[in-house]
């Protein structure tokens, strides 16, 4: 019987281990939900490289360019325009740009919220509104 009572109390401990740590996942971004985790990681890989892509093209040609250019000339392999919601754009000025990922609003009662991040000529992710 004691045998008994100590397999139940281990497997009670470790049931509140395991419930305790899945509900402590993380996020990338304060107000954001877990599962968006993967979608920022990628967002701001996308814009990295983005980044990289528009500093070789201004390297090569002393101007900055469009996304759209930035494909079409090949030196961007970015299979689409943006990632689950995020739409990617760069704006220009001389030689310095500032490439952006924005998300439409999440609905009023929604309590996640989706950031807006932009990247520049310093390769510097932030936060913008």
């Amino acid at each position: 019987m004691k045998g008994l009572a100590i397999i139940l109390v281990s497997v009670g401990i470790l049931y509140g281990a395991f419930h305790y740590y899945f509900q402590k996942m993380p996020t990338t971004d304060e107000g954001t939900a877990p599962t968006q985790a993967i979608t920022l990681t990628g967002v701001r890989g996308d814009l990295l490289q983005i980044a990289q892509a528009e500093l070789a093209y201004i390297a090569l040609n002393s101007r900055c360019v469009s996304l759209d250019e930035l494909v079409t000339s090949n030196s961007l392999s970015l299979p689409s325009t943006g990632r689950d919601g995020y739409f990617y754009s760069i704006e220009c000025s001389g030689v310095e740009f500032k490439a952006t990922a924005r998300h439409a609003p999440a609905p009023a009662d929604s309590p996640i919220r989706y950031p807006h991040l932009a990247i520049d000529t310093n390769l510097q992710i932030t936060e913008i509104p």
